[in-house]
């Protein structure tokens, strides 16, 4: 949503775009996951008193659209993608097939993943984590508006520390929200590592992914 406090702002969406492709030209295969809050997030419906599962279902929509968004964006920049739904809607998108989704990734097509698990009560970072675990993924690449994971609020209190490397014992410990519990613990449980890093940087992405230390990983 960039600065506009609602909704999908081209600008962001075409830089971001425009990283991913720089990425995926160094022969990474990507897959992407991506949210619904800039448009309607679910658990904070529900805690207006909507029902959580109708306002998951809601959540997972907006996902949706911002898959579309996103694959526009990357196809008129020149790259190939396919968006995959967690829920069948097969005029926009094609339903999540495990093994469908490695073959679009071997043949060089960007994947995003929609409509987070297809769940209600589950957030979209366990879909990330849920997803990485189905296709073989090394890492996920968590991007956020922070450089990283701190012991508190960098924006409420000036005394914040950053840390670099956390274990996921470390993350579930201190309750650190680098992402909900069910998605760290899957994680730990498979070993897989998360760097978490400032996306709204232009060349963030990039950098992350050739292996520059910015922001902060969760391992062992």
């Amino acid at each position: 949503m960039g600065r506009m406090g609602y909704g999908i702002d081209q600008a962001v969406v075409d830089r971001i775009a425009s990283e991913v492709l720089d990425a995926h030209a160094l022969g990474v295969e990507l897959a992407l996951v991506v949210g619904g809050g800039n448009i309607f997030r679910g658990f904070a419906a529900a805690t207006s008193g909507m029902d959580r599962a109708a306002a998951d279902y809601m959540g997972m929509l907006a996902t949706a659209m911002n898959s579309l968004a996103l694959q526009e964006a990357i196809e008129r920049h020149g790259g190939k993608t396919r968006v995959m739904s967690a829920i069948r809607m097969s005029e926009i998108a094609e339903p999540y097939i495990r093994r469908r989704a490695m073959r679009h990734l071997e043949k060089g097509r960007i994947v995003i993943f929609a409509a987070g698990t297809g769940n209600p009560y589950f957030s979209t970072d366990t879909a990330a984590s849920l997803r990485s675990m189905e296709i073989g993924a090394e890492a996920i690449l968590k991007g956020t508006k922070v450089d990283g994971v701190y012991d508190k609020d960098p924006k409420i209190h000036s005394d914040a520390v950053k840390f670099s490397h956390l274990s996921y014992l470390d993350v579930l410990n201190q309750d650190l929200k680098v992402m909900d519990s069910t998605a760290i613990s899957l994680c730990r449980d498979n070993k897989l590592p998360i760097v978490v890093f400032d996306f709204t940087q232009p060349g963030n992405i990039l950098r992350v992914i050739c292996g520059e230390k910015i922001g902060t990983t969760v391992g062992e």
